[in-house]
């Protein structure tokens, strides 16, 4: 069996060299946030399987996850004054101080409470404006107030780097405030952070105060440390009291590397009658300057460190503060510790921080350059903003990494517990996110998938149980997930262009591929055609012929056939496309009706089909029968985003996207009626996962009238590879404009919880557009012949991509890349000079 090998690639998180104050460069936008649409904003800050916390549009920090658990509305400590923030002195000349939090202002709905206590930092003076600009991962927060002597843009980021797991794995959120002295004098500012020592609280253990009220408890002789060292200066947040064991344990570090004007507290007074607060808010607005105090009062002692400096009339300043963590004893879901892998590289936070903080300039100008290189293509704005904005799911608490370096996936997260556990297949399934930025991390996926979690007779647990030794124990498998992960391992190794991958991995494949053929399975009379029970990602069991299975199936045979060429196979291959010519051409003949293709009902004990229209027929319950779905030319969607050509009738495909845009596309939910969940209200639009224009079923499958964004993504993506990009456009639209900031999130589209991992299928579209595809095998790729700027990415090199009438451009901006070949639009293939591409070079190639 073949056991995943870490290879670390990308920066080296090595050598520490002496910090020297740094501030950011100006940063991109792609997208505007005005104070209307703010309240939902929370862009995540971390790395992908270290946990965040999220700056919110108005400049809070929220959602504190860095614990190994979701924290969605949770601030570490309670409601109230006392969550973690960030304020600013400020002293014009011959004028008054102000002191104020970094926030911006309340809205209505935050003013009710029984006891007021509405929201965090309710006491606290704010600013009057505010307004959030973005583009992932950069996040800006700007601040103004009239009767204030200042403005504030607040930057914060996570590097994020495709092709570099190491350098966008780090667990630091970087913040920078901004300040401009709109005054004709000098100015005396400082700004301080300040949070209570909440290790040991990742609120999973509570008592009841006497109002009733949950409060979080865990911690004991918490212990806060001002240290300076190689030019980072902060507060080391520890315990000695937690057990190092428990998940909740770990430690914290708040620094900075201003040279001058740092002051700090590792303490408060205690805290009783919320006098901690009084008593940290009276010495900061003296002066701007923090008391240290000789005694800690408080079992979560508040740490604050506070930066000074002069800001000239009419200028700017910045100060910058980092946040690092390490909490290693991560659970997920399995009842035992399986750990980070990000914990194997600091032994604690203030480590992670001497480490990070000084690569810091190198990893902006290189997060930098992929966000500029995506902004500045032809593709629509929406079109960057769904696939920009939800790379924030890889860096959620939906994604972690085992010590092993594999990587792990929830499908969401709930406000308080992951969603669906165990890296579901077919879930994973639609996104191309990891696999297309992040090469070798889709590749540990894989492992999970066919060397973990399948038994020795094929069958793949579509959820795999941890420890990974544990992975196979369970007896579930879905066809749609299982016939997936073959199209999925095919797509790695084109990428990768790694034989030995494949090798080692080829006969687990055929293993996982055959499970379809023993008897009464889903194919098990092997005619191409799954006629048995098929779980599937709508949660239940589809009896007989469906296009939603069945084009996963085809799929995977035709994906299957090429690996077993690749291996010198014939037989297999011979087989696969035996059976793919068979399935495909039943399915176009007996379930295309015209418009779309339609599910055949059999009986789950004979498969004898049924005849739904007779009322003395019993239909088993949750089946599609004649219904258009949304979702199904999935199969299809993932055969083009592979180079694996059509695999039904090309006019037939054509017809249905139509049929699906004609069907479900509704461009008002005012008047629709929906009795599961709402992801889609009032008078937004979206696609519908299914639609009956012959009659539906009594009992049709749960999901029927819900809108979720990951299938809405796919069905959108398979009307552009049809021509259809203007009704493509017109589904990702909708799907944005709900998640406009007041609604809803920008930075997580909920599914089964938030950040789901379907959502990601919205990279997708960049490469649709592009059509772009690349194989590391053959050494060729693939690019429009459609005038424009584009963006490339393979997983493990990314670039931009020129084409005009004359010629193509391919510019390596990250990664090397090496060709033989370039087929331009539907032209004959171009063959080349074998060169290799380094990082930073161009070639121009005439058409």
């Amino acid at each position: 069996m073949n056991k995943f090998k870490l290879i670390v690639t990308g920066t080296l998180l090595s050598g520490i060299i002496a910090a020297q104050e740094w501030k950011p460069q100006q940063w991109p936008v792609l997208k505007k946030y005005d104070q209307g649409h703010l309240y939902q904003i929370a862009l995540p800050l971390g790395g992908i399987g270290t946990g965040t916390v999220s700056l919110g549009g108005r400049g809070e920090l929220r959602d504190w996850e860095i614990m190994n658990v979701p924290a969605k509305k949770y601030s570490t400590v309670t409601t109230g004054n006392n969550a973690p923030f960030f304020a600013i002195y400020a002293k014009p000349q011959n004028r008054e101080a102000t002191t104020t939090l970094l926030a911006g202002p309340l809205y209505p709905q935050e003013y009710l409470h029984y006891e007021g206590r509405p929201v965090n930092h309710h006491g606290l003076p704010r600013f009057a404006q505010a307004s959030f600009d973005a583009a992932y991962p950069f996040g800006q927060v700007h601040l103004s107030d009239k009767d204030l002597p200042v403005k504030v843009k607040i930057k914060g980021f996570n590097p994020l780097i495709p092709g570099d797991a190491e350098s966008s794995g780090l667990p630091v959120a970087v913040l920078s405030y901004e300040v401009t002295n709109t005054t004709n004098q000098p100015m005396d500012v400082a700004i301080c952070g300040s949070m209570r020592n909440f290790i040991g609280k990742d609120g999973s253990k509570f008592r009841t105060d006497w109002k009733g009220d949950y409060i979080p408890v865990g911690v004991k002789d918490n212990k806060n440390k001002y240290i300076e060292s190689n030019g980072i200066k902060g507060i080391y947040l520890y315990s000695d009291g937690v057990d190092k064991n428990d998940p909740a344990w770990g430690t914290v570090a708040l620094t900075t590397q201003a040279t001058d004007g740092v002051t700090y507290r590792t303490s408060s007074k205690a805290d009783s009658w919320n006098n901690g607060i009084l008593n940290f808010w009276d010495d900061f607005s003296a002066d701007g300057m923090l008391t240290e105090r000789n005694k800690q009062e408080d079992e979560d002692p508040m740490a604050s460190l506070s930066v000074k400096k002069t800001v000239g009339a009419q200028s700017t300043e910045t100060f910058t503060f980092y946040i690092t963590w390490n909490f290693p004893n991560r659970k997920a879901w399995s009842s035992t510790v399986v750990g980070n892998y990000y914990s194997q590289q600091y032994p604690d936070a203030w480590k992670a921080a001497e480490t990070i903080i000084p690569q810091i300039p190198g990893l902006e100008k290189k997060t930098l350059s992929f966000v500029n290189a995506l902004l500045n293509t032809s593709y629509p704005d929406i079109v960057k903003e769904a696939a920009l904005f939800n790379l924030a799911t890889l860096r959620s608490q939906t994604v972690f990494r085992l010590p092993s370096g594999h990587m792990m996936g929830w499908e969401g997260v709930m406000d308080r517990f992951g969603s669906c556990a165990g890296s579901c297949t077919h879930v994973w399934n639609y996104e191309v996110a990891t696999p297309y930025l992040f090469g070798e991390l889709a590749k540990t996926m894989r492992d999970v998938e066919f060397n973990y979690a399948t038994k020795e007779n094929g069958l793949m647990n579509f959820r795999a149980s941890l420890p990974l030794s544990e992975a196979s124990k369970e007896n579930s498998a879905a066809a749609d997930g299982q016939m997936g992960c073959i199209m999925k391992i095919y797509r790695e190794w084109q990428l990768s262009g790694d034989t030995d991958f494949l090798k080692s991995n080829w006969e687990q494949i055929k293993k996982v591929l055959s499970y379809a053929w023993t008897e009464k399975g889903w194919d098990g009379n092997q005619d191409g055609v799954m006629e048995g029970s098929q779980h599937n990602t709508m949660d239940v069991n589809y009896y007989g012929p469906n296009p939603q299975m069945g084009f996963w199936y085809m799929g995977a045979l035709k994906a299957a056939e090429k690996m077993a060429i690749a291996m010198k196979d014939k037989n297999f291959a011979k087989k696969c496309h035996t059976l793919f010519e068979k399935g495909s051409n039943w399915m176009d003949e007996n379930l295309f009706n015209g418009e779309y293709y339609e599910h055949k009902i059999t009986d789950p004990e004979t498969f004898e089909y049924l005849d739904i229209n007779n009322p003395n027929v019993k239909i088993p319950p949750f089946q599609l029968g004649p219904g258009c779905l949304a979702d199904q030319l999935v199969g299809q969607y993932m055969a083009h985003l592979c180079g694996l050509g059509y695999l039904g009738n090309k006019d037939h495909i054509h017809t249905t996207m139509n049929s699906i845009m004609k069907y479900n596309y509704v461009t008002d939910f005012s008047r629709h009626f929906n009795n599961m969940r709402s992801y889609v209200m009032g008078n937004e639009s979206g696609l519908l996962m299914a639609s009956w224009p012959k009659g539906r079923l009594e009992v049709p499958f749960p999901y029927f009238a819900e809108v979720m964004t990951g299938f809405e993504y796919c069905a959108a993506v398979g009307m552009i590879y049809e021509g259809m990009e203007k009704e493509g456009l017109t589904c990702i639209r909708s799907v944005r404009e709900r998640h406009d900031g007041a609604k809803r999130n920008p930075f997580s589209e909920p599914e089964c919880g938030h950040h789901y991992a379907r959502s990601m299928a919205s990279w997708s579209a960049i490469i649709a557009l592009s059509d772009f595809q690349y194989s590391g095998v053959d050494k060729s790729m693939k690019i429009t012949d459609r005038p424009g700027n584009y963006f490339w990415s393979n997983g493990y090199a990314w670039g931009t991509i020129q084409v005009t009438e004359n010629d193509v451009t391919i510019e390596v901006i990250n990664g090397s890349l090496r060709l033989k070949s370039l087929i331009v639009g539907n032209n004959k293939e171009m063959r080349l000079k074998d060169f290799n591409l380094p990082e930073g070079d161009k070639q121009i190639i005439k058409r």
